[in-house]
């Protein structure tokens, strides 16, 4: 009667492992294929990387702005005498510092986000691996099913659209022609 009641507890356990497993082949499959295209790893970090692009972009525009109005009030500086106008000249300057300075947060946060990038890589190099060992065609026999269903206007949303996808402003501007 021992042997029987270990064989039942052994089939359970191999049950059981047999059930993870299958989930774990499901959530693989989910990760890899999701039912959702805007949680895939390559959209991931194709978004992460247009972060980090408009962040800088932003980031020289304000500063170059900075410099022109430095420019400027190096060459007003020149032709006001009054002591009041000269000193809030100055505290202009003064301000375009501190902007100049809070713009450091452009490099930090691109090295962040690299970081961050490097994690998901990372993962998603985890992730091949083990579809690898069970097979691509196996996991792509398996059904995804969309974690939370999608709102109406959430399936409308799509953007802002990553450079070379979307359309333009000037097909945007044609509409109204």
């Amino acid at each position: 009667m021992e042997q029987s009641a270990e064989a039942d507890a052994l089939k359970k356990e191999l049950l059981g492992l047999f059930k993870y497993l299958k989930r774990v082949r499901e959530e693989i499959a989910a990760i890899n294929r999701p039912a959702d295209e805007e949680l895939h790893f390559d959209s991931m970090s194709d978004q992460l990387d247009a972060i980090v692009k408009a962040t800088e972009e932003a980031t020289d525009t304000i500063m170059g702005c900075m410099e022109k109005n430095d420019d400027i009030i190096v060459e007003l500086k020149k032709s006001i005498t009054d002591p009041e106008q000269v000193k809030q000249l100055d505290q202009i300057s003064a301000n375009g510092a501190d902007v100049f300075e809070a713009c450091s947060f452009q490099d930090i946060t691109g090295q962040r986000i690299t970081k961050v990038v490097k994690s998901v890589t990372y993962v998603e190099d985890r992730v091949n691996a083990l579809i690898s060992v069970w097979g691509k065609d196996e996991i792509d026999r398996i059904e995804v099913k969309p974690t939370v269903e999608k709102t109406e206007d959430e399936k409308l949303l799509k953007g802002p659209a990553l450079e070379g996808e979307g359309i333009t402003q000037d097909e945007i501007d044609k509409l109204f022609d």
